[in-house]
This record gives C-alpha cells, sequence and structure tokens, in this order.
C-alpha cells in the first residue's frame, strides 16, 4: 500500500457544502490556528485564510472522515500544485529546525516599512503552512489535543491585496463573516472535470441525489464532461465494503 494517495481529498460535513463546491470552487476561510507552539508573547491563537486537503490513503480514510465529514472531493496533484497548494510542514518543538525557524522571524525586528511589513507578509505566509506534530485544536469553543501529522495535509493560502494574511483574535470574533467575504469574492479556488477523481457521499443511497445535481445543476459543462463527473462518484460505505 503507497504511504500516499495520489489524489488530494477534501471533506465536509453536507451535502449543501459539497455541491456548492461543485458549482463555485473551493472558499477560502479563516480557520483558528494555535500558534502557541512558536512561543509568540501573548498570542495563542491566530486565524489564517486557507482550504484543506490531505493524501491519506482511501484505505485509512475512515477515522478522518469520521472527524471532518463523509461527503468530499477528490482532485489530483497535477490540479494542486498548479494551483500553489502546498503540503503543511511539520515542526517537532524545540528542536533546531523549530528554532532556525524563530531565528528567522527574529530577523524582522530591525527592519524598517515598508520592507518589514513585506517581509512578516511572506513569513505568515510560511507559518499559514505550518503545525506542529501534535498540538491542540479549537474545535466549537474546546480545546482539543491532535496528532496532527497523521492528517498528512495540504493546503491553499490565498496571497491577495483584499484579503489580509492573518487574523488576531479579536477581529475573527467580531468580523470574520466581512474577511470571509472576501475571500469568497476575490480567492475562489476553481477545477475542471478532469481535475476531479472522486465524489464522496457517505452511503449508497446518497449516490442518486448528488447524480441528479451534477446532470441538473452544472449544465455549464459539456455531456461528456457531465458523463466524467458522474462517473466520479462513489459512497464510503462501498469503499468500506471493499477494505
Amino acid at each position: 500500500m503507497q504511504p500516499r494517495s495520489e489524489s488530494l481529498f477534501h471533506f465536509t460535513k453536507t451535502m449543501d457544502v459539497l455541491q456548492s463546491i461543485l458549482i463555485n470552487g473551493f472558499w477560502p476561510r479563516y480557520c483558528i490556528e494555535d500558534v502557541q507552539w512558536q512561543n509568540y508573547p501573548d498570542v495563542d491563537f491566530v486565524a489564517f485564510p486557507m482550504v484543506c486537503f490531505c493524501d491519506i490513503p482511501i484505505s485509512r480514510i475512515s477515522d478522518h472522515v469520521k472527524f471532518y465529514g463523509k461527503f468530499g472531493l477528490g482532485l489530483t496533484k497535477e490540479w494542486a500544485i498548479k494551483n500553489n497548494l502546498n503540503p503543511v510542514f511539520y515542526f517537532a518543538k524545540s528542536n533546531e529546525l523549530h528554532n532556525s525557524f524563530q531565528k528567522i522571524i527574529n530577523l524582522l525586528e530591525p527592519l524598517k516599512e515598508p520592507e518589514k511589513t513585506k517581509r512578516a507578509t511572506d513569513v505568515r505566509h510560511i507559518l499559514a503552512h505550518s503545525k506542529p506534530i501534535k498540538g491542540r485544536m479549537l474545535v466549537n469553543g474546546k480545546h482539543l489535543n491532535k496528532d496532527f501529522y497523521q492528517e498528512s495535509e495540504w493546503r491553499y493560502v490565498p496571497k491577495h491585496e483584499k484579503a489580509p494574511n492573518l487574523l488576531r483574535m479579536k477581529d475573527h470574533e467580531t468580523s470574520v463573516e466581512k474577511y470571509n467575504e472576501m475571500t469568497r469574492t476575490s480567492c475562489l479556488v476553481k477545477f475542471e472535470p478532469k481535475d476531479v477523481q472522486y465524489i464522496f457521499v457517505p452511503a449508497d443511497q446518497d449516490i442518486p441525489e448528488i447524480i441528479d445535481f451534477i446532470t441538473s445543476k452544472l449544465s455549464n459543462f459539456s455531456a461528456r464532461d457531465l458523463k466524467i463527473l458522474t462517473s466520479r462518484v462513489t459512497s464510503l460505505e462501498n469503499i468500506n465494503r471493499d477494505m
């Protein structure tokens, strides 16, 4: 068995969100990240704009979908690389690589504007692709300990003048809808039917609904492309039977 899938998977909890992705593409939203591992004074959490994927093999996907949802898409890695997706950097805390990254951040302090802001933007973009091997995740206001390395995560993190590259928690709490709307209008990640390898639904009984949606709501695609998309539909129930 390969340690990584040749496709990248994105899972969500509802049919509505899956259908929205098929129509509009992937919408980067501001997600809260624990940055305490970076030892910033008085900063535990910030939010970065992102869409998250994984390349966990399908044979090991069951725990992942229990947590993130059982509706999803699998796309080619060629599409991912062309659209500036990148694997997450996983850091072991307090080792030499982690210390080197801290030193790079400290180099920003003596810089003068506007150079300081430019370089800080670059560092934040790298930080948005970085996680500790294990750490905390904020879910519904509660801290959850998680083994991030097991998630084999890739991310799309937009760089756009209309979308701040980082939100402090006070801005996230008061204005996240406004900033998410900025990414919706400026930073959607599109794909073509040829990029899609899988369309996942939880159970066999969900297959007719998603096929009906594809054939009736995606009429902007050619008949050939619609056949490609419908051929990609499968259920996690069916996959589990084969494992």
